[in-house]
């Protein structure tokens, strides 16, 4: 099954915007294909404004979310894997949801049991 993470997201923002509110992406930059102006990133993360007045010519893909927006004046093009998105809540009252970071990544691979003898027993 896909992730339901994409879906999620589409959603909320939806939601938070047709309540008139300004929806916020809180952002892990620390994986690959970030694409976000590390000038405002702290400690690894960063807050996104996905507003239609600021993030222009946003889409919510179901692999990555890309928007053009202003920081500090310099346009900037915005590229983030939907995997690194760790919360989407509006600004106002904080009304959102958080994700799992490992949610919709790749699974931890199980412990690997080394295989010993055979432990069969004859049953007369």
């Amino acid at each position: 099954m896909t992730s339901s993470r994409p879906y999620l997201i589409r959603a909320i923002h939806t939601w938070i915007v047709d309540n008139g509110l300004a929806p916020h992406l809180l952002v892990n930059v620390t994986g690959p294909e970030v694409n976000v102006p590390v000038k405002y990133v702290q400690n690894g993360k960063i807050i996104l404004n996905t507003s239609l007045s600021a993030a222009h010519n946003l889409e919510i893909g179901n692999e990555l979310i890309e928007f053009n927006a202003r920081f500090g004046g310099t346009a900037t093009h915005v590229s983030i894997p939907i995997s690194a998105v760790l919360a989407i809540y509006a600004r106002e009252n904080g009304q959102g949801m958080v994700f799992n970071e490992l949610e919709g990544g790749t699974p931890p691979k199980p412990n690997a049991v080394k295989p010993g003898k055979p432990k069969l027993t004859l049953v007369k």
